[in-house]
């Protein structure tokens, strides 16, 4: 039987602690090896194309780029690297996001063990690693609200405590057409009222502070 080399595993976490923890976690396995570790989106953006791993484990809150910025730019240029999320964000809007950027696997930071090194050698092998309480969270929020990107801004400015009048002077446009903006918000979300728009949108991960 030919000696198979072990998985090659980037991990990309912005927390030291978290970074030496998964590194000792996975590299325990005698098929699974840590070849490298990052703190950033800009480090991960240099590192991983130069090393080609088979799995690379990416957070998404990073310092400087969002973890699905990064996936998106690295996944078409390296079809052999398998990007698995490893969060805490789970809103379904991160979830899709994150996927649809290219990543293969989905997982929350309070997995267990054996679920992370399951998810390494699925994902390394081609398939797809979408536990039960990521597709919940998926399904739980169907149909997709389909907001516009102008619609995103407005939410994005209502976040930041704008009243209708200043988010129509901010984006150049009449206060007539943010109210109707505003009001299709609010009937997408199936919101009563603003801060319920923005608490939903927060939680979803459709917009950040």
């Amino acid at each position: 039987m030919p000696f198979e080399k072990p998985i090659s595993v980037v991990i990309v976490d912005d927390h030291p602690v978290v970074r030496d923890g998964l590194s000792a976690m996975v590299s325990a396995e005698a098929d699974i090896e840590v070849v490298a570790e990052t703190g950033s989106g800009k480090e991960a953006l240099s590192v991983i194309p130069q090393l080609a791993p088979q799995v690379a484990i990416v957070d998404l809150l990073l310092p400087d780029l969002h973890g699905s910025e990064v996936i998106a730019r690295l996944a078409p240029a390296l079809p052999n690297t398998a990007f698995l999320v490893l969060t805490t964000l789970a809103g379904d809007e991160e979830i899709r996001r994150a996927i649809e950027a290219g990543a293969r696997g989905y997982l929350f930071k309070d997995m267990a063990r054996k679920e992370l090194v399951d998810a390494i050698r699925q994902v390394a092998h081609g398939r797809r690693y979408i536990p039960a309480e990521v597709g919940s969270k998926l399904a739980e929020n169907l149909p997709r609200p389909d907001l516009t990107e102008r619609e995103v801004e407005v939410l994005r400015l209502l976040a930041s405590g704008l009243r209708n009048k200043e988010i129509a002077h901010q984006l150049g446009i009449a206060e007539t057409t943010t109210n109707a903006h505003v009001k299709s918000i609010l009937e997408k979300l199936n919101a009563s009222h603003r801060t319920q728009a923005v608490t939903t949108a927060l939680k979803r991960g459709i917009i950040h502070l």
